[in-house]
């Protein structure tokens, strides 16, 4: 690890939590350059969504290099970007009856929100956003403003502004939270925008999380979220959903809002849509929106590259029918069994246990808690991570593929761990 304390930016994070030099992985294990084996329930951030080296996606890609394959193009057509187009329709939209135009950008999540930020304002004619407490967009200017966390803020530089921040409404009411959130807060919000002597002006979009991740994996109640979006068209303003970390297949449904009879005018999407581990994001836009843009108006140089096409189009066979998803659902429903009974076992504690499909949470409250376990899980062959107010939140995002036997093997060691660390 010399090599990279010497060399490498003080701004390096995620190698501070797993101190050690990963050498290959498979599916829901990684393996250190000692030959060590741990079991992932970290996944990229939410990246690998279909597990490290995904071997259908492993063979796609090696034969899509080994024949010359379109690997970069701007946003130029390829057989590639014909594919995961065509796919992506078959697999996702139509069944849904969803029309929204497909928008690639720049391969990150903050640049799919930066797009649907300027889109929206683009629209409207309007500047301000809503966003909302807990909320986590990215680290560009624009999406950081929309961003909740002060530490993330901070590093800015300059002031972030146009945004109205709410409380988020939670499925859940967290434990400590004092935010008002729920309808209400909502109702008050609508009164605002009514009276046109609160001095609040109308706003070009509201930006919300389904299910915020890094927020502290909280769960948005549905009424809240209805409430948010007939208050977006009743002002004329746009309902955009990040579902960046909790969609594609996360949550046991593809969007974390599907079943919701929810209708956004954006969805943001990244991370789990390349498939492999190759960057790509894509906005879904509504078509009447969609034609304010004017060619080349948001552009990137590496937006809708073709090895992410390529293994993209392997993760969107996984939802050719339901079986997936149904095990997707029931790997959820274990992990959150376990986790109640974890919690339980505490009763002079106020843990709580949140989420929804396989992403899941348990909230130790106390930040060097939730650091002393994740450790110690990291030193007995487990990798997860923590989120939320002062990193409280340890957060379980093992890939959608992982066998039954390392799921339970990491759910045993997150209990021991935490006994250990609670001296019991």
């Amino acid at each position: 690890m010399k090599t990279f304390e010497k060399w490498e930016s003080e701004i390096r994070g995620y190698c501070r939590l797993y101190p050690t030099v990963f050498q290959s992985a498979s599916n829901s294990r990684q393996v250190d350059e000692a030959g060590k084996s741990y079991i992932d329930f970290f996944a990229g951030a939410g990246v690998l969504n279909f597990g490290h080296n995904n071997p259908n996606m492993k063979k796609a890609l090696i034969e899509f290099i080994e024949n010359d394959g379109i690997a970069h193009s701007l946003d130029m057509y390829t057989t590639p970007k014909r594919a995961f187009i065509e796919k992506f329709a078959a697999n996702i939209l139509e069944p849904r009856g969803m029309n929204h135009k497909m928008q690639f950008m720049g391969p990150t999540g903050t640049n799919a929100v930066e797009a649907a930020l300027k889109l929206a304002r683009k629209v409207t004619g309007r500047t301000t956003v809503v966003a909302f407490a807990h909320g986590f967009h990215g680290m560009t200017l624009g999406s950081l403003a929309c961003t909740a966390n002060s530490y993330f803020r901070g590093a800015a530089g300059v002031p972030l502004e146009h945004v109205v921040r709410q409380p988020f409404g939670c499925e859940t009411r967290c434990t400590g939270c004092n935010l008002g959130c729920g309808v209400g807060a909502v109702d008050k919000l609508r009164a605002l925008y009514e009276d046109s002597s609160s001095g609040l002006e109308k706003p070009a979009a509201f930006l919300v999380e389904p299910l915020q991740a890094e927020g502290g994996v909280h769960v948005a109640d549905k009424d809240w979220l209805h409430a948010i979006q007939k208050l977006a068209r009743d002002l004329g303003a746009l309902l955009i959903f990040d579902d960046i970390q909790a969609g594609c297949g996360r949550t046991g449904n593809y969007f974390s809002f599907d079943g919701m009879d929810l209708d956004p005018d954006i969805i943001t999407l990244a991370k789990g849509i390349g498939g492999f581990g190759t960057p790509l994001a894509m906005n879904l836009v509504r078509p009447e929106h969609d034609k304010h843009w004017g060619p080349g108006e948001h552009t990137g140089t590496f937006r809708g590259q073709g090895m992410s096409f390529v293994a993209g189009v392997e993760g969107l066979k996984y939802f050719d029918n339901d079986d997936f998803l149904k095990d997707v659902k029931r790997k959820g429903k274990i992990m959150r069994e376990r986790l109640e009974q974890i919690s339980d076992s505490y009763k002079d504690q106020t843990f709580q246990v949140r989420g929804k499909g396989m992403m899941q949470a348990i909230d130790l409250e106390d930040g060097e808690l939730a650091k002393k376990v994740a450790s110690a899980c990291f030193e007995n062959g487990l990798l997860l991570g923590a989120c939320g107010t002062g990193g409280r939140v340890l957060k379980l995002i093992p890939p959608l593929t992982i066998p039954d036997a390392d799921l339970n093997e990491g759910l045993e060691t997150l209990e021991n761990q935490l006994a250990a660390a609670m001296g019991g």
